[in-house]
């Protein structure tokens, strides 16, 4: 009897701990405190949304959200060196972020180093289970500069069953000029 007394009471404190528990992973956490940084980011105010998320890195230093979206806005003013820097700085305090690793390719790409790029697409599209059709388009350009047209083109062809439609664009240019695809 009191071995089912004691079974009942273990279960009640498991069911009132699960509703206790605050779930969300501290991306989420901080996605709702720097939306307004992220809305701006949006808007395409890459000015507003540098000094933003500059503040909010000194703020809160271990947030790898504030260092990849601040990343963002280097990325988009072109210091690709300060792009890089944060990006290393987010992915080392999470590393799961497609879109640090998206980001990251895309400098590395401008900074000619296709290598590297290919293998931070290819990391994106791990981390968005391969539904992120913009990274999957940049892997298939940074495959294009490796000469790896195969896979740039199964690339391309996928992009588009994602709704991508620079991807299809890219899949009409040469060296795929003959490949038909509706």
């Amino acid at each position: 009897m009191e071995v089912a007394l004691l079974g009942l009471f273990f279960i009640l404190y498991l069911f009132v701990r699960y509703f206790v528990i605050d779930h969300d992973t501290p991306a989420e956490k901080d996605r709702r405190r720097f939306a307004d940084g992220i809305q701006l980011v949006q808007l395409h105010r890459y000015n507003e949304a540098f000094r933003y998320f500059n503040e909010a890195v000194q703020h809160h230093p271990k947030s790898s959200l504030a260092f990849g979206y601040r990343a963002k806005c280097h990325l988009h003013q072109e210091n690709f060196y300060s792009a890089l820097f944060d990006l290393n700085k987010a992915l080392s305090l999470d590393n799961t972020l497609s879109d640090s690793y998206l980001d990251k390719g895309i400098a590395l790409y401008r900074l000619h180093e296709l290598d590297e790029a290919f293998r931070e697409f290819d990391k994106a599209i791990w981390y968005s289970r391969g539904l992120d059709p913009d990274a999957i388009r940049w892997r298939a350009l940074a495959a294009l500069h490796l000469e790896k047209y195969a896979q740039a083109r199964n690339d391309l062809v996928r992009a588009i069953e994602l709704g991508d439609e620079n991807a299809a664009y890219l899949l009409k240019q040469p060296p795929f000029s003959n490949v038909i695809y509706s």
